[in-house]
C-alpha cells in the first residue's frame, strides 16, 4: 500500500508531506487558504414572491433548492448517501487510499476505469466549482475536466477542507448542494419533486430512491426509467443493511414498496404565477434587478437575485388585482385586435395594488400571449407606452393653479388654433411650420369663451394650450416631473412641445395611475412600490426600497383639481357615464390619441386610483369601425371603451368599502352673459342642451 500510494502521490506532484496527511483528518502544512465559498458555499435557493395577504404568486429560481439544516434533514437520507456514496467517509480523511487500490484493482480486473474513488468530499469539492459556475457553461465544463491539474486543485482543497469542516458539515453542504435530477437541487428540492412531501418525512425506501439517483440522475431517473430507479434503490437499501443501519426487516419491507412517486412538474418563473398575477412578478424581478437597494452595479443586483433563498412580501392586492383582471378580460377578448391594460395604486403611499391586462402572461404568440407588460415602462419590462391624450390636460392645468392662474381663468378657445409661440426652460418655442401647426377642437361647435371646469369637462384642446402659453411649458414639464413623468415610456427625455398639452408623449399605465393617485392625496406624490418586505429562507430582515412621498403641489391645488375633475363625470361632462355604485365621488378624465389609437380613462377615490388604457398592443390600431369584446364602435372614446371597464374594476374593488367625499373648492361658474336676441320683456328661448361629447 506505501509504495503504491507513494506513487500515486508523486504522479499528482502533490509535495511529499502529504502522503501521511491524505489519510489523516489533518491538515496539510503549507497549502493555501481555501476560498469561504468551499466553507459555507452561497448556494442558489428558490425565492418566493407573495401577494400582501400572503398567498404565493410565484416561486422563481435559477436552481430550485432549498437549505437545510442537519437537524431539518432526514437522517436516513444522510446515511443513504454515504452508504452508497463513500461507505468509510466516516473513516479516511480527503484521500481514501482503500478505495483507491480497491478501484485500481477492479479496472485491471475489468480492463476499463468503470470503478472511481474520488470520496464525498471531493465530489463536494467539485460540485462546489461547478454550482460557482453559474449559468457560464465554459466554466461550468471547465469546473467537469478530468484533468491532472484539475484534479490536483480538487484534493488540495478537499484535504484543507477536511481539517476545517466536521464531517458532519461536509456531508450537509454536500447533501445541499448535490443535482438530483429534473432541475432538482439539494435533498429538499429532490424530495418536494418526487415524492411531494419534506425530506424528513422521508420513508427508507423514498431516502434510497434519492440516494441512488446522485451517481447518474438521467439513467435512474424514476419517472422516465422506473426499473433502473428501482434496482439501483435496492442496491442503496443493500448498502444500509450491510452497514447496519437498518434491519432486515426493514430492508425487505423497503424493497417490496413500489417506487411511489408523487411527482411535482418544477414550477419556475412569474409564467407559473395565479392567473393574471405574472406581469406584476415580472415587474417585482424588474425591480430587484434595477434598484440600487439591492447592490451598487447591474451585476451586483443580478447576483442578489440569481441567489435566489429570498420571501418578497409585495403590495398586491389579490381582491383588487381580481377586479381588474376580470374588468380588462369581460370588455376585452384575448383575440380582439386591441388589448387592455389597468394599474391601480393605493394614494399616499404609492402602493401597487393591482396590475393587469387581456394578454395572458407567456411565450404562445398563437395563443396571443405575451411577456410584455403594457402597464409599465419599456425599462421595467414594458413597451414604449401610449400616447396618454386628454388625460394629460390635468397635469397642465395643475401647473397653472400652482403658478397662480385662477381656477376661474378664462380663454378665448376657439374652435381652431395655431400653436402660439411658447417660453421652454431653455428658451422659446415658436411655431415656424410652412403653414404654421394648427390645433383644433374634437367638433366644429366647441369654441370659447371658457372657463377650466367647463374646459376640463368637454376636454377644449384650444383651452389647455391657451392655458399652456400664458404659464410656459417649463412650468408644465416640471410640474410632469413632480408628478413622477420623468421621460417618456421609452426612457427618451420629454420634449417641450405645444402638443404636450394634448399627452402626445408616450406613457405607461402605471405612470398615469400615479399622476391620479396625486390628485387624489391632495398633492402627495409617492414613487411607486411594488415590496412591502423581503427576508430571507432564515426569517433575516433584507433591506427593501422604501417609498419616496414628497408634495407636489398645495392643498388648495389638490381641492381645485379634485372640483374639476369631479366635473368631467358629471352631466355633460365626457365621462358622464362613469358614476360607480353607491354614488360615490369619484374625480377622473377621458383621454383619445392622435387617430384614436389609444383611449384612456384615469380616475379616483380618496382611497383608490385606477388608470385603463385601451389600444392596439404595438400602438398601431385605429379604433374606428372595430369589434371589441363583440360590440361594434364607430370611433372608440375614453368614456366608452376604458370608461366601462375602469367602472368595473372600481365598483368591484371598492364594494363593502367605506364612502370617503373628495375634499373640493368652491369654484364659482361664469356669469351669464347678456343674450343679443333678448327683448325689453323677455329673454330668447332656451336652446336644447346637447349631449355630453365623448372624448
Amino acid at each position: 500500500m506505501s509504495v503504491v500510494s507513494g506513487a500515486l502521490l508523486a504522479g499528482l506532484a502533490l509535495p511529499a508531506a502529504g502522503a501521511l496527511g491524505l489519510t489523516a483528518k489533518g491538515t496539510v502544512e503549507g497549502f493555501d487558504d481555501i476560498p469561504a465559498d468551499f466553507r459555507t458555499p452561497p448556494l442558489t435557493q428558490a425565492t418566493q414572491i407573495f401577494d400582501a395577504k400572503g398567498a404565493l404568486i410565484a416561486k422563481v429560481y435559477e436552481r430550485d433548492r432549498t437549505v437545510l439544516t442537519p437537524e431539518q434533514m432526514s437522517p436516513l437520507m444522510r446515511q443513504a448517501q454515504v452508504d452508497i456514496e463513500d461507505a468509510r467517509f466516516y473513516e479516511h480523511g480527503a484521500v481514501d487510499l482503500k478505495g483507491v487500490l480497491r478501484a485500481l484493482g477492479k479496472n485491471a480486473e475489468s480492463g476499463t476505469a468503470s470503478q472511481g474513488a474520488s470520496t464525498l468530499t471531493q465530489q463536494y469539492v467539485k460540485n462546489v466549482n461547478v454550482e460557482n459556475a453559474g449559468d457560464d457553461l465554459a466554466a461550468v465544463r471547465e469546473a467537469q475536466r478530468k484533468t491532472l491539474g484539475r484534479k490536483i486543485q480538487e484534493l488540495k482543497v478537499a484535504i484543507k477542507l477536511e481539517g476545517e469542516l466536521t464531517k458532519d458539515q461536509i456531508l450537509t453542504n454536500y447533501l445541499n448542494i448535490t443535482y438530483y435530477g429534473n432541475g432538482a437541487y439539494g435533498v429538499e428540492a429532490a424530495s418536494q419533486r418526487y415524492f411531494g412531501k419534506s425530506n424528513k418525512d422521508l420513508t427508507v425506501a423514498e431516502a434510497a430512491t434519492l440516494a441512488g439517483l446522485v451517481q447518474n440522475p438521467s439513467a435512474y431517473d424514476p419517472k422516465l426509467h422506473p426499473q433502473a430507479a428501482q434496482t439501483r434503490r435496492d442496491t442503496v437499501i443493500d448498502k444500509l443493511l450491510e452497514n447496519k443501519h437498518i434491519t432486515a426487516d426493514q430492508a425487505r419491507e423497503a424493497k417490496a414498496a413500489p417506487l411511489g412517486l408523487n411527482y411535482r412538474e418544477p414550477q419556475n418563473g412569474c409564467i407559473t404565477a395565479k392567473a393574471g398575477m405574472g406581469f406584476f412578478c415580472d415587474y417585482v424581478r424588474h425591480v430587484v434587478k434595477q434598484d440600487p437597494a439591492f447592490g451598487a452595479t447591474a451585476a451586483e443586483r443580478k447576483k442578489f437575485w440569481d441567489q435566489g433563498g429570498l420571501n418578497i412580501q409585495t403590495t398586491l392586492d389579490p381582491d383588487k388585482q381580481d377586479a381588474a383582471q376580470k374588468a380588462v378580460s369581460g370588455n376585452v377578448r384575448v383575440t380582439d385586435s386591441v388589448s387592455a391594460a389597468a394599474t391601480m395604486i393605493e394614494p399616499g403611499t404609492g402602493k401597487i395594488l393591482a396590475m393587469a391586462q387581456t394578454r395572458p402572461y407567456g411565450l404562445d404568440k398563437d395563443h396571443n400571449q405575451t411577456v410584455v407588460n403594457l402597464n409599465v415602462d419599456q425599462a421595467m419590462g414594458g413597451g414604449n407606452g401610449f400616447q396618454p391624450g386628454s388625460t394629460f390636460k390635468p397635469v397642465v392645468a395643475a401647473a397653472a393653479l400652482e403658478e397662480g392662474v385662477p381656477a376661474t381663468r378664462e380663454y378665448s378657445a376657439p374652435n381652431k388654433l395655431e400653436y402660439p409661440t411658447m417660453k421652454t426652460c431653455a428658451g422659446t418655442w415658436k411655431n415656424t411650420g410652412k403653414p404654421k401647426t394648427v390645433v383644433p377642437n374634437e367638433s366644429a361647435s366647441e369654441k370659447g369663451p371658457y372657463q377650466l371646469k367647463k374646459a376640463m369637462a368637454l376636454s377644449v384642446n384650444t383651452y389647455f394650450v391657451q392655458m399652456e402659453q400664458e404659464i410656459g411649458l417649463c412650468s408644465v414639464k416640471q410640474m410632469a416631473n413632480k408628478l413622477g413623468i420623468t421621460a417618456k415610456a421609452s426612457g427618451k427625455p420629454l420634449e417641450e412641445v405645444p402638443a404636450m398639452a394634448l399627452g402626445v408623449e408616450e406613457l405607461s399605465p402605471l405612470t398615469m395611475a400615479n399622476v391620479y393617485a396625486t390628485f387624489a392625496a391632495e398633492g402627495k406624490s409617492c414613487t411607486p412600490v411594488a415590496i412591502n418586505r423581503i427576508t430571507t429562507v432564515d426569517g433575516k430582515d433584507v433591506p427593501a426600497p422604501a417609498g419616496h412621498c414628497e408634495q407636489a403641489f398645495s392643498a388648495s391645488t389638490a381641492q381645485a383639481m379634485n372640483t374639476v375633475l369631479n366635473g368631467v363625470t358629471a352631466e355633460n361632462g365626457t365621462g358622464a357615464a362613469l358614476n360607480l355604485e353607491g354614488d360615490r365621488q369619484i374625480a377622473g378624465k377621458t383621454g383619445t390619441s392622435d387617430q384614436k389609437k389609444a383611449a384612456w380613462f384615469s380616475g379616483y377615490t380618496p382611497q383608490l386610483a385606477t388608470a385603463v388604457w385601451l389600444g392596439g398592443p404595438n400602438g398601431g390600431v385605429e379604433m374606428r369601425n372595430i369589434t371589441i369584446n363583440g360590440k361594434y364602435h364607430g370611433e372608440v372614446f375614453g368614456a366608452d371603451g376604458p370608461g366601462p371597464i375602469w367602472r368595473d374594476a372600481m365598483n368591484q374593488a371598492l364594494r363593502g368599502a367605506p364612502k370617503q367625499p373628495l375634499r373640493m373648492a368652491d369654484i364659482p361658474d361664469p356669469a351669464p352673459k347678456p343674450d343679443p336676441n333678448a327683448t325689453e320683456t323677455g329673454s330668447a328661448p332656451p336652446a336644447s342642451t346637447p349631449p355630453g361629447p365623448q372624448r
